[in-house]
């Protein structure tokens, strides 16, 4: 059985940071997004990885190399302009050939991970195995449909949703797909919908199967998403300190702190996690905080909140929080006069002042 995981898409919902990095390498809990997809394959024994990629040059092909790292061999596919999901799996039929497979998006974060659920496809032998999960909001996703236990309809994104069951972003396939996803037309929005393919296989006699996810699952595309990923995984942190917490310093609860870190009066309340080489002085640190490597944090607050790589948080005179700060980013407060706001954004960006 191999592996098929969605990179490509542009990330319109979190611009401006994915101009310049894939939204599926946003750490959550100070872990690129899609590290936990691989990490999920590797527990459920798939070792064949094909990645969707824009092109060979992305910066995920740069992060995940060869994948042996894992134990994977890893195969890149380019596919230059996100068409659907479907047209992704026709991207990838020549790798993936007449094997079963599994489809995962890269920006999607399963807690549990998937191991029984391809246990039960390989031994129970479906056409298609999808999973689905209850969602408070069903209109931004796939939607299934069930009578009597079985799938009736799925509709992709309805502005009425038939049910509350949104498909999680895993999908388990055999070779039917490839004719299904031949024999669909775009959908208005001009894409090949994977649940227009199923809905064929649905219509054609095939076995589908469905199997609600009582755990937890995240489609991490928009910014309340990504937080509430972290907020849910710095949850089961543990207690780790590799770097330097001074005797003024206090540490509460569950928090986890990298090598060469240095922590000087300040408090940390956890869950939090700290990476490698940050300086966090005279400053709090609050709860469901990660804060990537290479970081300062000085004379300021920040809770709840995501912070990437090489961010200055310099006299902040107020709570930084509920916020993403994308890499090598500086918020400094500025002692000229008159007093004013000065900013540097890039397109799409978003600034609340209180």
């Amino acid at each position: 059985m191999k592996g098929l995981i969605l990179c490509g898409g542009k990330g319109t919902r979190l611009r401006p940071l994915t101009y310049t990095s894939s939204k599926q390498l946003i750490p959550v809990a100070n872990k690129p997004i899609l590290f936990y997809g691989l990490d999920a394959m590797k527990e459920a024994g798939i070792t064949d990885i094909g990645i969707i990629v824009i092109s060979k040059d992305s910066d995920i092909v740069e992060f995940v190399g060869d994948g042996s790292d894992w134990g994977f061999n890893i195969t890149y596919i380019e596919q230059p302009e996100p068409l659907g999901l479907a047209h992704a799996v026709l991207t990838a039929e020549d790798y993936l050939g007449d094997d079963n497979f599994v489809m995962y998006l890269g920006d999607n974060i399963i807690k549990e991970g998937f191991k029984e659920l391809v246990n039960e496809f390989v031994k129970n032998k479906p056409n298609t195995q999808i999973l689905l999960a209850h969602v408070r909001d069903p209109e931004r996703f796939g939607v299934a449909e069930l009578r009597d236990g079985k799938i009736s309809r799925l509709l992709e994104k309805p502005k009425v949703p038939p049910s509350d069951l949104a498909l999680v972003g895993v999908y388990m396939f055999d070779s039917n797909i490839f004719q299904a996803a031949r024999s669909i037309k775009p959908s208005a929005r001009g894409e090949l919908e994977i649940t227009d393919a199923i809905q064929f296989l649905i219509d054609n006699g095939n076995t589908v199967v469905p199997f609600i996810i009582n755990g937890w699952w995240k489609d991490t595309g928009k910014l309340d998403d990504l937080l509430e990923a972290n907020r849910i995984i710095l949850d089961d942190l543990k207690i780790e300190i590799k770097g330097d917490v001074d005797s003024e310093s206090k540490l509460i609860g569950k928090v986890n702190i990298g090598e060469g870190t240095r922590v000087i009066k300040s408090v940390i309340r956890g869950p939090a996690i700290i990476g490698n080489d940050v300086v966090i002085k005279n400053s709090y640190v609050g709860p469901f905080t990660s804060i990537y490597h290479n970081s300062q944090i000085l004379n300021s607050e920040v809770e709840h909140s995501i912070i990437l790589n090489g961010v200055k948080l310099l006299n902040i005179p107020i709570r930084v929080e509920d916020s993403l700060l994308g890499r090598n980013v500086e918020i400094v407060k500025s002692r000229a006069k008159p007093k004013t706001y000065r900013f540097m954004l890039g397109d799409n960006s978003r600034v609340d002042i209180i």
